[in-house]
């Protein structure tokens, strides 16, 4: 037996009678106006068609409250306004050492002449030099260097991490950066508001009452912002001391990350460096506060900030990107290193969901002859993330690409050696999130020195890892959990 529909009773409102047909009517032609609008919002966003098409469908069936969730999550870009006279100034500062790459004697390869362009057109950043340049392995290794640094300076310290926790190393690097400040260093303290949300006012205090300079990028407050922006966040690692010391990686500022703390930390890999290349690690730290602050640059701090310094025997660039360039600088500089492999393509991963220009290049590589090898977490922080990332492994594992599964711990490394030519340490992870939706920053180091140390470190962590076999027993419904989680891809 069919049940009969539904009938709404007619409604008078102020004298005029409202039918059922008139209701659904309008619902319907309100819904068609909501749904249009949003498309067209979507579509002048210019992002790809797979993701346009999945943020349409997906609003499309959250009648007018779409429009919240887009405003408040949605991949819109950002505009933000670039330092150019800094830029300048920075370039200015730089003299000594530019002169010296022009005269260096050394030829350098095409491709490899290529891929520095590349690199300034995208960044806006010309290849530099270090005087000294050291990889450092877990937290411990990393605090200690932080902490060493951070004692000797004299002029300024500046510091720009995504996760900041108020645990034990969290604290004690706090009480370092106060005694630092009370003896006249400036000291500027950034951290992502959506990252360090448990930084409270009782933690942060002693830093301001000593002095320090804090800031929040990207305030989740609605009662602090108009607009809270929750999708576009700084995932960026810094420490800047002096100008002339500067770090960068994976590592963030939290007992998860310190094995001498915890069995369990997460196994990371840092980098610091000496030389020209850090006041570009500057520059990116100087426009993040700019932004965050409002703050402008007075001209007299120039010297300090960004301290004239010898040329070194180290060349590398750093890269950095965020939803306000559309250039993707450290996209289109791995896919370009991955394309131009000749021998091995290794990667490190805390989170594998690539772009289909990501994965092509893989795949691509593999089935010329490359040694492609890419390193994943068994178990992740995510399990969204690390069900799409299994998603992918059959597709690569069928071009030659062999997959590990890091076991020991959570792997949150994110390096990438091509040949003995291009090494990439950083905060980008090799997914769409950091190719697209956040701020980070990865150094591009040239040559040997550092790729033998990154192919030493991948040996080491492929020891304690298990390769994904092709024809490995899934489940079905976890083959169909995967296939579902990487619907999400351009948005995770």
């Amino acid at each position: 037996m069919i049940p009969e529909p539904l009938v709404l009773p007619d409604v008078t409102v102020w004298g005029v009678t409202i039918t059922q047909h008139q209701v659904v009517t309008t619902l319907s032609l309100l819904w068609a106006i909501y749904l249009g609008a949003v498309a067209i919002w979507i579509i002048l966003q210019k992002r790809s068609p797979v993701s346009t098409l999945l943020w349409i469908l997906t609003l499309a069936l959250l009648p007018y409250a779409g429009f919240g969730v887009y405003y408040f999550f949605g991949p819109q870009r950002l505009r933000r306004r670039r330092l150019k006279r800094l830029r300048s100034r920075i370039a200015i500062a730089g003299q000594t050492e530019v002169a010296r790459l022009k005269e260096s004697p050394h030829d350098v390869p095409l491709p490899v002449g290529q891929m520095i362009r590349l690199g300034t057109s995208t960044s806006d950043v010309p290849v530099s030099t270090a005087t000294d340049m050291r990889m450092l392995v877990g937290g411990g290794q990393t605090y200690d260097a932080f902490i060493e640094a951070i004692d000797g300076a004299k002029n300024h310290i500046h510091i720009e991490f995504y996760i900041y926790n108020p645990d034990r190393i969290g604290t004690l690097i706090r009480d370092r950066l106060i005694a630092k400040a009370r003896e006249g260093v400036t000291v500027r303290f950034l951290v992502d508001a959506l990252g360090s949300s448990s930084l409270g006012r009782r933690f942060l205090r002693p830093l301001r009452d000593a002095g320090v300079h804090v800031a929040f990028f990207h305030d989740v407050k609605i009662g602090r912002r108009l607009r809270p922006v929750t999708n576009f966040r700084n995932h960026r690692k810094i420490l800047v001391v002096d100008g002339v010391i500067g770090f960068t990686g994976g590592i963030n500022v939290t007992d998860e990350e310190d094995e001498r703390v915890r069995d369990d930390a997460y196994h990371d890999i840092h980098l610091r460096i000496e030389g020209g290349a850090v006041r570009w690690l500057q520059m990116v730290f100087l426009e993040d506060w700019a932004y965050s602050t409002s703050e402008r640059m007075d001209p007299a701090d120039v010297p300090s900030l960004l301290p004239d310094t010898p040329a070194g025997e180290h060349y590398l660039q750093i890269l950095c990107s965020g939803p306000d360039d559309p250039r993707e600088s450290i996209h289109r500089m791995q896919v370009a290193a991955i394309n131009a492999a000749t021998e091995r393509v290794w990667l490190t991963t805390a989170y594998f969901v690539p772009t289909g220009a990501a994965l092509m290049s893989l795949t691509l590589a593999a089935l010329r002859g490359v040694d492609v090898r890419v390193l994943v977490p068994c178990v992740s922080d995510s399990r969204v993330v690390t069900a799409a990332a299994r998603s992918y492994f059959d597709e690569l594992i069928d071009a030659g690409v062999k997959v590990w599964e890091y076991q020991d711990r959570m792997l949150h490394s994110k390096t990438l050696v091509v040949d003995d030519t291009y090494s990439f340490i950083g905060t980008a992870n090799f997914d769409q999130r950091s190719f697209v939706l956040n701020f980070e920053v990865t150094a591009l180091i040239y040559g040997p020195v550092m790729a033998s140390n990154l192919n030493r470190q991948f040996e080491a962590d492929l020891r304690k890892s298990m390769r994904v076999q092709a024809r490995r027993k899934v489940s079905p419904l976890r083959r169909l959990g995967d296939a579902t989680a990487r619907l999400f891809s351009p948005v995770l």
